[in-house]
């Protein structure tokens, strides 16, 4: 069914939904949203044009948005106004099933693994990082503790609960693909270890493509360590291009130099494939839009999928007073990347699993040329 019937077209009021944020006369609607935690957070999920994605509501710009999701009618859908006019019909994804259940010593499945976007499962198999206690060394944008200090998470995830979810997902809410991303356990393996273990358990359980996330290991051959243990595709997240924004952004992380992920990037090709790499991008942390337009040129001609999103600033993070990109930034942006993206022949729906694949924390694949 079509959702979208209105003034806007999709393309732009996405775009500008997760530039601004959005209102909800009716908080409780579908599925919960999301505060704090490791990754993008503090967004609801809605489908807007049959396409789900993820809009702030709990940031500083969405409590001031122009835009408010009226209270939904008996069909379920919404009407999504500006300053009072009506520019768009969006809906609300359901609560998953999985939800309701919980683990034989009483955790909730909730507190394992989430739903993310429509189908995709997302778990941090370890929520607290050897950086995140120190601001001299932290991501300020990370909120990788609160959830946790929060009690809507555990700090560690195991194996065996993790496959328990997963079996669950794909069962009850017919799960496609799950993401494991991991805070940074070490200086070593950065994360590695633990993947590997914990995506084997989930492929004896279930037959999930699994997207494995975490900083460049020190030692290459955890690449082929994670293929052999169930990863079918790979992030390593650069946030931010520059050298001087990272080091502002991110001290801790920017010790790992750029060099050190294009090197990685091209080993993990050669492991996972061309296009099941990718990068998280966060525009509007403070590099141009040229900067990140050249960064991705490179990393698509090393066959990395460049998942460039807008910047969210989420409450209680030093970032949480920094604006979020405009949505005339963000078009800037995707345009021409959808292009550059298109002429490579490189595509999200062709990524095995991940957030590229998902694409709801962006409109991105909005802007992508569709393989002929």
């Amino acid at each position: 069914m079509n959702t979208f019937n209105a003034d806007l077209p999709a393309q732009q009021l996405i775009t500008e939904l997760q530039s601004l944020g959005m209102r909800l006369a009716d908080p409780g609607q579908g599925a919960p949203s999301r505060r704090g935690g490791a990754g993008p957070s503090d967004h609801k999920a809605v489908i807007v044009d049959g396409t789900t994605v993820m809009i702030p509501v709990h940031t500083g710009s969405a409590f001031n948005s122009p835009y408010l999701a009226a209270a939904p009618g008996a069909d379920g859908r919404s009407a999504i106004l500006r300053d009072g006019r009506t520019v768009g019909i969006i809906a609300f994804p359901r609560q998953p099933r999985f939800y309701k259940m919980q683990t034989l010593d009483g955790v909730p499945y909730s507190h394992i693994a989430t739903l993310h976007g429509k189908d995709v499962l997302a778990t941090t198999v370890l929520q607290s990082c050897i950086r995140y206690e120190s601001r001299r060394k932290s991501c300020q944008f990370c909120s990788i503790g609160q959830s946790l200090a929060a009690g809507r998470t555990i700090l560690r995830k195991t194996p065996e609960q993790l496959a328990e979810v997963a079996r669950a997902a794909v069962l009850l809410d017919n799960v496609k693909h799950m993401v494991m991303t991991t805070g940074t356990p070490n200086a070593t393996d950065r994360g590695a270890a633990i993947l590997c273990e914990s995506a084997f358990a989930v492929k004896s359980a279930v037959a999930l493509p699994i997207q494995g996330q975490c900083e460049p290991p020190d030692d290459d051959a955890w690449f082929a360590r994670m293929r052999d243990a169930g990863i079918d595709a790979l992030g390593m997240h650069l946030e931010a291009v520059t050298p001087a924004v990272r080091a502002r952004i991110m001290p801790g992380k920017a010790s790992v130099p750029l060099e050190r992920y294009f090197d990685a990037f091209a080993r993990a090709v050669e492991v996972f494939g061309r296009g099941q790499v990718s990068t998280y991008i966060l525009a509007g942390l403070g590099d141009t839009p040229e900067a990140i337009l050249r960064c991705c040129e490179r990393l698509i001609a090393a066959g990395v999928y460049p998942f460039v999103v807008p910047f969210v600033p989420i409450a209680g993070t030093p970032l949480e007073d920094h604006p979020a990109p405009s949505a005339a930034m963000m078009r800037a942006l995707l345009a021409p990347l959808g292009d550059m993206l298109g002429a490579a022949g490189m595509h999200s729906g062709e990524i095995k699993a991940g957030c590229g694949r998902c694409g709801a924390c962006s409109s991105l694949s909005t802007f992508e040329r569709k393989p002929s």
